[in-house]
């Protein structure tokens, strides 16, 4: 999937990997897509909920390996 921003929040523990993913999509342009990949077992949970809470879009999730790899796409302001 293409993106314009990849995040590495990988060994951050809650609430790091959703702090440091508000701050990046809030230096964004509306629709861009942001890559994220984390390693905290919570990440899919959080990942939804923050969706869900911010009108951003949760375009993809998925784990490989250890990792969880999300694609947001920024809300339209």
């Amino acid at each position: 999937m293409e993106f314009d921003v990849e995040l590495d929040a990988r060994q951050l523990s809650c609430p790091l990997p959703i702090l440091r993913t508000k701050k990046m999509l809030s230096q964004m342009q509306g629709g861009q897509v942001l890559k994220v990949v984390a390693t905290d077992k919570k990440s899919p949970d959080d990942f939804t909920d923050f969706c869900k809470q911010t009108g951003n879009d949760l375009l993809s999730a998925a784990q490989q390996g250890d990792e969880f790899v999300f694609y947001l796409r920024r809300r339209q302001i």
